[in-house]
């Protein structure tokens, strides 16, 4: 527990060690006000080549040229 005094004094020390983990909890004399706690963030999922392999199918025809009226709907003639 820290007072309004040490926190403002040693901010970037406290939010280093929220930054590691802990809580930090504020007081006001000896009465707690505020907790600082770590934000919560989202880890990125390693991506593994060929983990969707046999869960996706793509038709062959998917490869085939457009037709003159599909390229226009693109707006590509």
């Amino acid at each position: 527990m820290y007072t309004v005094h040490q926190a403002k004094t040693n901010l970037s020390k406290l939010l280093r060690k929220v930054e590691n983990g802990e809580e930090v909890v504020i007081a006001r004399g000896k009465e707690p006000v505020a907790k600082i706690i770590p934000f919560p963030t989202r880890k990125k999922k390693k991506r593994v080549p060929g983990s969707l392999k046999g869960k996706i199918h793509i038709h062959p025809s998917f490869f085939d040229p457009m037709s003159k009226e599909e390229l226009a709907l693109w707006g590509i003639e």
